[in-house]
C-alpha cells in the first residue's frame, strides 16, 4: 500500500430523506474515521446488489467492467479516491496487465463498484482523509463540553448520539447547492 494512503472499507451506505440522494461511507480500516461520499442512485444500488451477493439475470455495468479486465488478462489490483478538488472526489482504478500498472481515472462510486465486485482494497490519499474525513468521538467531545447539563438530561445514550453524529453531517450539507449543480449539468461525486 502506497504510504501516502488510507485502506478503507465500505461502512454503510445512506439515503439522505431530504432528497433522496445516496451516500457511501468508507471508515478506515483500523480507526474510527469516516469518510462520506455522494454517489447516485443506480451507482448505490450497484454496490449493495455486490455486498449482499445478489444474484443477477445478466450482468450489471460494473460486473461487465469486471468481465472485461478479466477477458484482457487484467487484473484489477486496487482502487483509490486520489483527489478532492471543488467537493469533487476522483477516483483511481489501478490494474495489471502485462507486467505494466495501469492508473484508469473513474468517479469514486465507479471504482468501488469494482472494487466491491473484484474483492481488492480500497484506499483514499491521506490529503483527501484529513481534509473530508469525520471523527465521530471528537466531534462528541466537543458536543459534551458545550452541553453536559443537556445530555444527561435528555437521557440519550451513547450508541444513539455516536449514531446523531450522521444525523448532524447531513443536515449541515447543503442539499440546495446539490441540486442546483445537479440541474446545471454536474456529476455526483
Amino acid at each position: 500500500m502506497p504510504e501516502e494512503m488510507v485502506e478503507v472499507v465500505i461502512d454503510s451506505i445512506r439515503v439522505s430523506l431530504m432528497s433522496q440522494q445516496r451516500i457511501v461511507i468508507l471508515r478506515e480500516k483500523d480507526a474510527e474515521r469516516y469518510l462520506p461520499i455522494w454517489i447516485g442512485v443506480y451507482e448505490a444500488e450497484a454496490i449493495t446488489i455486490s455486498l449482499q451477493e445478489v444474484e443477477v439475470a445478466r450482468p450489471l455495468t460494473h460486473d461487465l467492467l469486471k468481465n472485461i479486465f478479466t477477458a484482457l488478462n487484467a487484473r484489477i489490483t486496487r482502487v483509490e479516491v486520489a483527489a478532492l478538488k471543488d467537493d469533487t472526489f476522483y477516483g483511481n482504478i489501478v490494474a495489471e496487465v502485462d507486467g505494466r500498472t495501469l492508473n484508469i481515472d473513474a468517479r469514486p462510486s465507479d471504482a468501488l463498484n469494482l472494487a466491491v465486485r473484484a474483492r481488492v482494497p480500497i484506499l483514499v490519499a491521506r490529503p483527501v482523509m484529513d481534509a473530508a474525513g469525520i471523527v465521530p468521538e471528537s466531534d462528541l467531545q466537543e458536543e459534551e463540553k458545550e452541553k453536559p447539563a443537556l445530555q444527561e438530561d435528555a437521557g440519550v445514550e451513547v450508541g444513539e448520539e455516536r449514531l446523531s453524529i450522521f444525523e448532524d453531517f447531513l443536515e449541515r450539507l447543503d442539499l440546495d447547492k446539490k441540486e442546483d449543480d445537479k440541474e446545471n449539468g454536474g456529476e455526483e461525486d
